[in-house]
């Protein structure tokens, strides 16, 4: 993993951050798969924002296969699966969507939240 980032304020700032990580990677990634890492990343993020009031951190990492984000937050509570509202107003497309595009997403205790970890194939 590398070094946080300062924690984003804004999905926007989030998807920056994931751009510049994105960069230093030789070889870099297929554009869909960066497509999918701006999209996770700002869920995340979003989610992290809605939900529990901040982030905390924002971290990428990846090896030979995968690229890895870490989002922590201040909440212990879980994201949850909810119908989501097809007219707009309350959402519950964020955490399906995450789980959609990612190989693996774990959520580990992080006292006082917690912090949100999601794989990608590279």
């Amino acid at each position: 993993m590398t070094a946080p980032e300062p924690p984003p304020y804004k999905a926007a700032e989030a998807r920056a951050a994931a751009k510049a990580f994105v960069a230093t990677l030789d070889p870099r990634p297929a554009v869909a798969t960066i497509q999918d890492l701006l999209l996770l990343v700002s869920e995340l993020v979003t989610n992290a924002l809605r939900h529990a009031g901040a982030v905390t951190a924002l971290i990428f990492g990846a090896d030979a296969d995968t690229l890895y984000v870490q989002v922590a937050d201040p909440s212990s509570d879980r994201p949850q699966q909810r119908t989501p509202d097809l007219s707009g107003c309350t959402g519950g497309f964020g955490w399906p969507l995450v789980l959609r595009l990612s190989e693996k997403a774990d959520i580990r205790d992080h006292p006082p939240g917690k912090v949100i970890l999601v794989a990608i194939a590279r």
